[in-house]
């Protein structure tokens, strides 16, 4: 009995000891890591607008009924994240779209007030290796850009709209980045 107790004794203590420890670099990492978003977010943001100042980014609420209205048109599984005003151009939408192979992607949109996609941004992406990973390439992102359509869709699938070629081998990232642009452009003609 008095060893089950002497046991139990070290195992709570080195739980107590493992927690703070864990707390302790939570609280010491926090701050930085939150620094390291914001910076991402608003390269992105750049990235999407090119034109526009840094200081002419205005963020805006998401409007909840135009996010669940566009999201349930497009039969998509995804959710709008972050809306901001760029200048007089247009707006940046950040979208998540969970039905990546690997898991959810998270992009920027920057839509103009014309409906004309000027840009995309990955946030966050964790596809395949060699295959779905190849939607950062530049080949790929550009085939949304300069192009005014109420949808995209997969040209091997079928669809209307414009059509976008699938990345070899990575079919399933393709579609899950399509919605999260499609979603954008949707939200964005719903709620402006």
């Amino acid at each position: 009995m008095g060893k089950i107790i002497r046991n139990t004794l070290i195992l709570t203590i080195i739980t107590v000891v493992a927690g703070l420890g864990l707390g302790l670099v939570y609280e010491v990492t926090k701050e930085p890591i939150a620094r390291t978003e914001e910076q991402a977010k608003k390269e992105a943001w750049q990235t999407v607008f090119s034109d526009v100042s840094l200081e002419d980014f205005k963020a805006v609420d998401v409007d909840k009924e135009a996010a669940d209205k566009t999201i349930a048109d497009l039969g998509v599984k995804a959710t709008v994240d972050e809306v901001c005003e760029a200048a007089d151009e247009g707006y940046v939408v950040t979208v998540t779209d969970k039905e990546g192979y690997g898991g959810d992607i998270q992009i920027t949109v920057g839509v103009t007030k014309d409906g004309t996609v000027s840009g995309v941004s990955i946030l966050s992406i964790s596809e395949t290796a060699g295959l779905g990973m190849r939607a950062t390439e530049a080949k790929f992102q550009e085939q949304y850009v300069g192009k005014n359509t109420d949808k995209f869709y997969v040209s091997k699938d079928g669809g209307e709209g414009e059509p976008i070629d699938a990345i070899s081998g990575a079919t399933i990232t393709s579609r899950a980045f399509t919605g999260a642009v499609n979603t954008a452009i949707g939200y964005c003609k719903n709620a402006f």
